[in-house]
């Protein structure tokens, strides 16, 4: 006798709930269900966004359009997007950092172990065993896929999207990894969240750079994250004093939204920052080779930049330091094999009113140096 379309119903639901049990036994803070057609109007959202060339140079973003765009083009066999969220919330306030230019502040997922491997990890855990109970195919996807996962937790009801363009959830703040398991199961899809950001725009206003054009718009070409993380080249000017002593990432709009009074640390070991990580002194970080730049960030996103731009991002917070007691270990950074590195050397010691130090060095060092942008730094700081 043929299943009917109610008895498959009642499976699916029975089975819903089941995955959500699973998925909070592996280490998940909420799951949420979304049609893989629901959001049809990414495409066009997608294409103006790299039309008006918001992504900067990250190339991958225009490479990848046509998949990242809707989940049918990435998988046709999809049904249903199961969206997971997993907290790693600070212990402590975010910003305080901020006031202490003499150490380094790191954005907060990236304080200890690399999320994309855990996350990854707990998600095949579910994904398998949803495949194995029922039969259907499923694959995970984590950050580095072609896949919207933001807009498309908001289609699964997990929070929205609020002005500055992150999720925010009623019950997590904005502190949580997004995961997610498509299936060819056509689950019931969960619904939409309601926008309640309401009159508020304080992670506007925080936002050092303005890197918000309008509420719900962001132009990664300003945003201290895009500029300190997947920017390769040397850093515009402009965007050099606003840094201040964020050497990667920016948590600035995320720590002030006012419905992080609901979120809680993190119940993961792997997301409790690392003691060395919390507020390391810029000193000891300007003093890394690339060894010792692998070393001290095994494990860690951190690594993925490489040495060369990670101090690159530290002698900028050198600069805004206003520390005279930096000055040696930047004059060093001077001779530094990297161009990126000697420009902002040149750059920070500037910056400290080192001025006797680059007029010593000028020119012997516009005669060696090949590099046409340090030379237009040691230009501007001779000016």
């Amino acid at each position: 006798m043929p299943i009917s379309i109610s008895d498959r119903a009642k499976d699916l639901n029975a089975l819903r709930g089941e995955l959500l049990a699973r998925a909070k036994e592996a280490g998940f803070d909420d799951v949420g269900i979304a049609r893989a057609d629901a959001r049809g109007d990414l495409p066009a959202r997608l294409d103006e966004w790299l039309v008006e060339g918001r992504h900067g140079n990250m190339d991958w973003m225009a490479e990848t359009a046509a998949r990242r765009a809707a989940p049918a083009t990435l998988w046709p066999e999809a049904k249903s997007v199961i969206m997971l969220a997993m907290n790693y919330g600070p212990d402590t306030d975010p910003l305080e950092i901020l006031g202490h230019r003499d150490r380094a502040a790191i954005s907060v997922y990236a304080q200890n172990r690399d999320y994309h491997d855990l996350v990854k990890k707990r998600l095949k855990q579910v994904a398998r065993w949803l495949a194995k109970t029922s039969g259907a195919e499923v694959k995970v996807f984590v950050d580095t896929a072609p896949v919207m996962e933001k807009p498309l937790a908001e289609a699964a009801g997990l929070g929205w999207q609020g002005k500055h363009t992150n999720l925010v959830s009623r019950t997590l703040g904005s502190w949580f990894f997004l995961g997610s398991i498509f299936t060819t199961l056509d689950f019931e899809a969960d619904k939409r969240h309601d926008d309640r950001c309401g009159e508020c725009r304080r992670c506007l206003d925080a936002c050092p750079t303005k890197a918000f054009p309008a509420p719900y718009e962001l132009d990664a070409r300003r945003c201290i994250s895009y500029l300190t993380i997947e920017h390769k080249g040397h850093i515009a000017r402009e965007f050099r004093e606003p840094m201040g002593n964020r050497i990667y990432g920016c948590d600035d709009c995320l720590a002030v939204c006012p419905w992080n009074k609901f979120a809680n640390r993190a119940r993961e070991e792997a997301f409790h920052p690392r003691d060395e990580l919390r507020a390391p002194l810029l000193s000891d970080l300007a003093r890394l080779d690339d060894a010792a730049f692998r070393a001290f960030f095994s494990g860690s996103p951190v690594k993925r930049i490489g040495r060369d731009r990670f101090v690159r991002n530290v002698l900028i917070a050198i600069g805004n330091s206003g520390d005279p007691s930096l000055v040696p270990v930047t004059t060093a950074l001077l001779e530094d094999a990297s161009p990126l590195v000697r420009a902002m050397a040149v750059w920070a010691l500037a910056q400290l009113g080192q001025g006797d130090i680059l007029r010593a060095r000028a020119e012997t060092a516009l005669q060696a140096e090949a590099d046409e942008a340090v030379r237009e730094e040691w230009r501007y700081s001779l000016r």
